[in-house]
C-alpha cells in the first residue's frame, strides 16, 4: 500500500528461538522488495512507551549474520502493558493506569506507518488493542509452548523439543548407569506439547501432560511392568502444568502485579518422590527451565521464522492490518488478532500424536 513507507518491529514477552530470524526476515522484505524504512523497537511495549532512543533504525547490516542467533537483538519484556501500565508521574509518584495514547503518539513522532508484533497471548493482546486505537498491526505468533490458537505451528517450538530431546537422550545414560527412575520436567504452561513431543522423540516410558490428568499408581504399575521386560530404570517426562486426577497444578509462587503471576512449578520432584516410594528405584527430577527458551534455533524454525516475517510484511502491504500470520498445513495464512486471543490451543487426547504413543506403550498415567 502507497501510504505505507516506514515500519515497526518489536519483541514481547518470553524470548524465544527464531526472534532474530524473523526480525531479519521483517526487515529484509521490507527494504529489498518494497523500499520501506524499518524501525526497531527495543525493549517491547515499555519501549513503545519510552521512545527517543528506544527506537533504532534496521538496515540491512544490522541484520546480517542474526538467523541463527537466538534471543532478540531488539531485546524484550514480558511486564509491559500499556494499557494497565505503571509509572512515575510528573510529581515522582508512581501510578499505574492506561498510558497507551502515549505509545500511539510515539508511533506518530517517528514517522511509523504500521506495526509489526512478535509474541505470544499477552504481547497479541496488546497487539489487538492497539489495533482497536487505529495502529496498523500484524502479530507474529512466537511461543515455544505451541498453544496460540489459529496456526499449527509456533516459531520456537521445534528448537524447545528438540532442547529437551537432546537433554532426555542425555539423562538416559545416567538413568541406566544407576537403575533410576529420572522425571524431566518441562515448560508448556497449561499445553503439553513439548512434553508430548520430546516424550515420544526421547523414548520415554511416561508422559504427563495437563490434558490427561495423570493417576501416580498407573504411571507406578507402567513402569514396573517394564522392570518385569528387565528394563531397570525409567524416564517419565513430565510438562509443567500437569496435574493429577481430582489435583491441582502445582505452583511455585505468585508474582503479584504481573500480567502473569502464577509460576507454575515442582510437579518434577514431586512425581519423583511419588514413584521412588511406589517402584522402589532411586529417583531423581531434573528442570530443563530456560534452557529451552534459550540457543541456536533449529533449521525447521529459522525457516518456518523466515516465512512468517516475510509473509507479514505482505500482510501489511495488503492492508490486512488486524491479523495474525498463520500456518495452515503448508500453507502461510491470517487469522484477525480478535479470534486468537485467549483461544488457547491444547492437545487432543485423542490426536494421532496419542495414539501413536499408546500403541508402543508409552503411560500417559490415565
Amino acid at each position: 500500500m502507497s501510504e505505507i513507507k516506514r515500519i515497526g518491529v518489536m519483541t514481547g514477552g518470553g524470548d524465544c528461538p527464531g526472534l532474530n530470524a524473523v526480525i531479519r526476515a521483517v526487515t529484509k522484505t521490507a527494504i529489498l522488495k518494497y523500499g520501506l524504512e524499518v524501525v526497531g523497537i527495543k525493549h517491547g511495549y515499555r519501549g513503545l512507551y519510552l521512545g527517543g532512543d528506544q527506537f533504532v533504525n534496521l538496515e540491512l547490516t544490522d541484520v546480517t549474520g542474526i538467523i541463527s542467533k537466538g534471543g532478540t537483538i531488539l531485546y524484550s519484556s514480558n511486564k509491559d502493558n500499556l494499557f494497565d501500565y505503571t509509572y512515575i508521574d510528573e510529581f515522582g509518584q508512581e501510578q499505574r493506569g492506561d498510558v497507551s495514547d502515549v505509545g500511539v503518539e510515539n508511533l506518530k513522532k517517528a514517522g511509523i506507518d504500521a506495526l509489526i508484533v512478535i509474541g505470544g497471548d499477552g504481547t497479541l493482546t496488546s497487539g489487538r488493542d492497539f489495533s482497536r486505537k487505529g495502529v496498523k498491526v500484524i502479530g507474529v505468533p512466537k511461543t515455544i509452548d505451541n498453544d496460540l490458537a489459529s496456526t499449527d505451528t509456533t516459531f520456537g517450538f521445534d528448537t524447545a523439543v528438540s532442547t529437551a530431546t537432546m537433554s532426555i537422550d542425555r539423562l538416559r545414560t545416567t538413568a541406566e548407569s544407576h537403575s533410576r527412575i529420572i522425571v524431566v520436567e518441562v515448560m508448556g504452561r497449561y499445553a503439553g506439547w513439548i512434553a508430548l513431543a520430546s516424550g515420544i522423540a526421547g523414548g520415554c516410558d511416561a508422559i504427563l501432560i495437563p490434558e490427561i490428568p495423570y493417576d501416580i499408581n498407573k504411571v507406578a504399575e507402567a513402569i514396573k511392568k517394564n522392570r518385569a521386560r528387565g528394563k531397570d530404570f525409567a524416564i517419565v517426562v513430565v510438562a509443567e502444568g500437569a496435574k493429577p486426577k481430582d489435583g491441582e497444578v502445582m505452583v511455585s509462587k505468585i508474582i503479584e502485579n504481573s500480567p502473569d503471576p502464577v509460576r507454575l512449578g515442582g510437579i518434577g520432584a514431586f512425581v519423583a518422590d511419588q514413584l521412588e516410594g511406589l517402584v522402589g528405584l532411586e529417583a531423581r527430577a531434573t528442570i530443563l527451565g530456560h534452557v529451552q527458551r534459550g540457543g541456536t534455533p533449529t533449521a525447521n524454525d529459522r525457516i518456518l521464522s523466515t516465512r512468517y516475517g516475510s509473509y507479514a510484511v505482505e500482510l501489511l502491504m495488503q492492508g490486512k492490518f488486524g491479523n495474525m500470520v498463520t500456518l495452515n498445513g503448508n500453507k502461510m495464512s491470517y487469522d484477525s488478532l480478535e479470534n486468537v486471543i485467549g483461544e488457547n490451543k491444547n492437545v487432543d487426547p485423542d490426536n494421532d500424536w496419542v495414539q501413536a504413543a499408546r500403541s508402543i506403550d508409552i503411560c500417559f498415567g490415565d
